[in-house]
């Protein structure tokens, strides 16, 4: 097998990467990851504090161009400004991470303004990345979408009902994605994390941690890492699913 640096890097050096939800948790550590390997990495979140601080982080050990924008998923002002961005700086996109989301409860603990904004970001914002991606990957003939899904959609725990609801949504979405699109040339791959330390949990950063001590979670570079070996592979090779879950997280 050839040096490990180059298998790795091969399928990132120089490549126009999107990063939805690319401010914290496994969108920042995915950005990071990649753009230290010579990817061009575009990212975006919501607060703008999340999203300064991710760039000046990002850009430390950056050997690609770092570079995004503060705006809403859900606002299709916003999407068409993203896109814009993403034409103009990047030139066009080679990987897509769909990774923005947010938690959520059952549907007795959910309003339905919440619930819409929720499926608004966990599923129509996947949609909508993904359908202008495939367009302009098609326009060259290749290119690699990788949504990030949850191992919610195998449980379905009863206290995440509207949840479970988008992360299974996303499980279908890529299964059907890739038979429509892999003609194109165009790769998709569906990573299903299990635990993992975020600000979506709803424990404080210090049991969260602790239960990572204890391997009952993940950290976001774990799912950064499956991400890397999805990108990593030749042309004749795709990564369909990866499920990763804590050594002690029995699901």
């Amino acid at each position: 097998m050839k040096n490990l640096s180059d298998y790795f890097g091969r399928n990132i050096n120089r490549k126009r990467i999107v990063i939805t939800g690319g401010t914290t948790g496994i969108g920042k550590d995915t950005a990071e990851l990649l753009a230290s390997l010579g990817g061009n990495v575009f990212i975006f979140g919501r607060d703008k504090d999340d999203f300064d601080q991710a760039i000046a982080d990002i850009k430390q050990q950056a050997e690609g161009d770092v570079c995004g924008i503060t705006a809403d998923i859900t606002r299709r002002e916003d999407i068409e400004l993203i896109w814009q961005e993403i034409d103009q700086t990047l030139g066009g996109i080679d990987i897509l991470i769909n990774n923005a989301a947010l938690p959520a409860g059952g549907i007795n603990d959910e309003e339905y303004e919440n619930i819409k904004y929720i499926i608004d970001t966990n599923v129509i914002g996947y949609i909508s990345f993904a359908k202008e991606a495939v367009i302009r990957m098609k326009a060259h003939g290749h290119g690699h979408i990788v949504n990030i899904g949850s191992m919610s959609a195998e449980v379905k725990e009863e206290t995440g009902t509207v949840y479970v609801a988008t992360k299974s949504a996303i499980r279908g979405f890529s299964a059907a994605l890739r038979k429509e699109v892999n003609s194109e040339g165009i790769k998709v791959s569906h990573i299903e994390p299990g635990s993992v330390i975020s600000d979506m949990q709803p424990a404080p950063k210090e049991e969260q941690w602790d239960k990572m001590k204890k391997m009952e979670m993940l950290k976001a570079e774990d799912i950064a890492m499956s991400v890397l070996f999805c990108l990593s592979q030749p042309l004749r090779c795709d990564v369909v699913t990866i499920q990763v879950r804590p050594h002690l997280q029995i699901i």
